[in-house]
């Protein structure tokens, strides 16, 4: 997996973002977010996102550990585990590019999950403490219902970072690094995920995600 080549010396251009909503709630009390991510227990992410996918709603695949159907209700928060690792197909570039972030129902019943993520930039401590990004959602949103240990995932695709060092951004803005992500899914509350290997490194604070499927993207 491409580890970004941008320095560490890039998370001044997060601090401006950032550090407001972290330096003035952020305590030393607070619980760093492991590489497996963590779910809030009272979900408040702000995460903004357009209002409906680009093409019409369908049946979800039967294909990947989940399966199709609505006869459960909704996951819970607390019944889930996210984590969040770098996709294999993404843009071209230096940063993050795209993300998947997979969702396993840790509960002891079925669960179904359904819909489009919104997503915020957020530092190590809590995750109320976030800066939304602008979300559009792309393709049908249908049920995903996990049996205790299934998974499902989405993906998150952002704009790129270009050029080696603290790299640039095509529209001219700085990059941003983000330590963690805060996902934000239908009443499944929101969930604080870290990359598996490096940071969240993106342009623009604006990013295109799939919904929730049975069906593992690349």
């Amino acid at each position: 997996m491409q580890k970004s080549s941008i320095r560490r010396s890039a998370l001044a251009v997060a601090a401006v973002s950032v550090a407001a909503v972290v330096m003035t709630g952020c305590q030393p009390g607070d619980t760093p977010a492991d590489g497996g991510g963590t779910s809030s227990k009272t979900p408040t992410a702000t995460a903004s996102s357009t209002t409906s996918p680009t093409s019409p709603s369908s049946p979800a695949s039967s294909a990947g550990s989940g399966s199709n159907g609505a006869a459960a209700k909704a996951c819970s928060p607390d019944s889930l585990k996210a984590s969040a690792y770098q996709a294999a197909d993404r843009p071209v570039g230096t940063g993050t590019g795209a993300a998947i972030v997979r969702f396993t129902n840790a509960g002891a019943k079925s669960c179904v999950l359904q819909g489009h993520p919104t997503v915020a930039g957020a530092a190590n401590g809590s995750p109320e403490l976030n800066v939304p990004l602008t979300v559009t959602p792309v393709g049908p949103a249908s049920p995903v219902k996990l049996a205790p240990g299934a998974q499902a995932w989405l993906k998150l695709t952002f704009v790129q970072v270009q050029g080696e060092g603290d790299g640039y951004c095509k529209s001219g803005s700085a990059p941003v690094l983000y330590p963690t992500m805060v996902i934000g899914l239908p009443d499944a509350g929101a969930h604080q995920v870290a990359l598996d290997d490096g940071q969240f490194a993106e342009c623009d604070g604006t990013l295109t995600a799939t919904a929730v499927t049975a069906t593992k993207p690349s």
